[in-house]
Order: structure tokens, then C-alpha cells, then sequence
């Protein structure tokens, strides 16, 4: 019997982030770096800038306020 789930190992827009690859910090410290993957952006120094004063203002919250 075979399924039809798809290949992970070949990236598609239409797929959602496998679970493995998403974490919100509770295994250690959240990052800038996850604060901005979580948000959707690419990561660049203006997007690392963001985090940096979202995560210094908020906490690790920042992160749960955009993962659901």
C-alpha cells in the first residue's frame, strides 16, 4: 500500500514547514534569528535588527504572539 504524502525532501510552496524544522525556543533561548523565520521574513540585517529590539522589548513572547 502506498501513500501520497509528499516528498520532503523536495521543497514546494505549496507544503507548510515540516514540524522538525519549527521550534519556538522552549528547547533553549529564541533567537533573532527565530523571531524572524517565525515571522515569515527573510533573514537580512534589517530583519535581524527587528527581532533583536522585538526580543528586547518583549521577550521570548514575541515569538508566541506570531505562532499560533
Amino acid at each position: 500500500m502506498t501513500t501520497s504524502q509528499p516528498d520532503a525532501s523536495v521543497p514546494s510552496d505549496d507544503r507548510a514547514t515540516p514540524d522538525t524544522l519549527l521550534h519556538t525556543g522552549t528547547e533553549g533561548p529564541v533567537t533573532a534569528e527565530d523571531l524572524v523565520l517565525a515571522a515569515g521574513r527573510d533573514v537580512t540585517p534589517q530583519s535581524l535588527a527587528w527581532a533583536e529590539r522585538k526580543l528586547k522589548d518583549e521577550g521570548s513572547a514575541a515569538v508566541d504572539k506570531l505562532l499560533p
